[in-house]
């Protein structure tokens, strides 16, 4: 089966473990959106890995992963993870990690340009990371982007630099800030894209040969629906398609090669950054906090935290084409007595049961809950369905009913083993 596994929130559901469970069948692990603004934590063997480029994959030595067209990859920042991988002990040959030739490639000046931006927005800046993402995609959709093969020449790449820093350069020093020569960039990358090159080749040969042969193949989304550049919270979002068809845009491989998409949920809501979040909740969010829980994998910044949304959740799963459903952190449920659920949202009187397009619907949605009982009870050593307290279930089935696809897995720990199959 080649299966795609995509977020159906803001992001941080936790694909990273369910990524990384089911890759113990795959012989491909790939990547096709995003670039080191996303995060995956994992815990292996004890040991905790915190992914942003490479895919989760890695980590059982034996698999091929490839980083697709999609991903705007900075060289920089990805030999810096590669490096922190070697140094846990995590080979990265390139027979184990390939890179799309023709994947976008973050340089300095986009980085530089993402702060410009976000300052242009002053009080509704978007809260991106700053990390160039935003601005490498726009200049893809602009055709005035660099790609990894651009730098297979460095006149080329040069020239290609020359070109975008005029206008480049014009707009940082509106804002003073740093201005670059074409010199520089190339100094400042060049070390990293002599180190990655030897990964980088035409991976759609690879992929294909791999699925004529019936190998299997696992898709690892970055981000979630929620920040998708069509279906997300407009304009609060990233710059890539997070949902399921970003997948095949972003390999090369058609829809026809893809047999199931897994949609990972929190059993509750969380949110980074900027935008609506109507089931926001400041207990649910000093909760977690004190726990120690919902921090950002990539920038360490707070998450904001709520109940449970499916309106939100019922959109991302029509979407995506969502035959299964991933639950994480039940277990973070575990110590309340009373859990609510949005089913739908009031806007000025009338009952929506899917998110607004609108821009100032968002500011007049007030989430329309159910009540159901907690389950008072330590959820982490349950390993079967049957294991977990009849509340439990309870409220995975009322999730399931609402958003329209069965729960198939369902995460109680960070471990592997804590991960349950019904």
């Amino acid at each position: 089966m080649n299966t795609i596994i995509c977020g159906l929130q803001w992001g941080d559901e936790g694909k990273g473990k369910i990524v990384d469970y089911l890759t113990e069948s795959a012989d491909l692990v790939a990547r096709g959106q995003g670039g080191n603004n996303a995060g995956h934590t994992v815990i292996a063997n004890g040991k905790k890995y915190i992914l942003h480029l490479v895919p989760s994959g890695i980590l059982w030595g034996n698999k091929t992963c490839v980083i697709g067209n999609g991903v705007v990859m900075d060289p920089v920042g990805l030999c810096k993870e590669i490096t922190t991988l070697e140094e846990q002990g995590i080979p990265v040959t390139p027979e184990q990690l390939l890179i799309s030739d023709r994947a976008h490639v973050v340089l300095p000046y986009h980085r530089e340009l993402d702060a410009a931006r976000e300052a242009a927005l002053g009080d509704n800046k978007i809260g991106t990371t700053k990390r160039g993402i935003g601005p490498t995609y726009a200049d893809k959709a602009n055709r005035i982007g660099l790609r990894l093969a651009d730098f297979t020449n460095e006149d080329t790449a040069r020239k290609l630099i020359d070109i975008r820093l005029e206008e480049a350069n014009d707009t940082l020093s509106r804002y003073g800030l740093p201005t670059f020569t074409t010199d520089q960039v190339l100094d400042e990358v060049r070390p990293a894209i002599a180190r990655l090159l030897p990964h980088v080749t035409n991976v759609i040969p690879t992929l294909h040969k791999a699925w004529k042969e019936k190998k299997t193949i696992l898709f690892e989304g970055a981000q979630g629906s929620l920040l998708d550049i069509d279906f997300g919270t407009y304009p609060f979002l990233t710059s890539s398609n997070t949902t399921a068809g970003g997948a095949c845009t972003g390999s090369g491989l058609p829809p026809t090669a893809i047999d199931r998409v897994i949609g990972v949920c929190k059993a509750y809501t969380t949110r980074v950054g900027s935008g609506a979040m109507p089931t926001e909740n400041e207990e649910i969010t000093n909760y977690f906090h004190s726990k120690g829980m919902e921090f950002g994998a990539t920038t360490g910044r707070p998450r904001r935290c709520g109940w449970l949304d499916t309106v939100l959740l019922r959109m991302a799963v029509m979407v995506n084409g969502v035959t299964d459903l991933a639950v994480t952190i039940l277990d973070g449920l575990d110590e309340k007595e009373t859990l609510k659920i949005c089913v739908a949202y009031d806007i000025e009187g009338e009952r929506h049961e899917f998110p607004p397009a609108a821009r100032d619907g968002w500011d007049k949605a007030t989430p329309i809950y159910e009540e159901l009982p907690g389950w008072q009870t330590d959820t982490t050593k349950a390993r079967s369905w049957d294991d977990l307290p009849e509340n439990a279930k309870n409220y995975l089935n009322r999730l399931s009913e609402l958003v329209g696809a069965p729960v198939s897995f369902i995460g109680n720990g960070p471990e592997r083993e804590q991960t349950i199959i019904v």
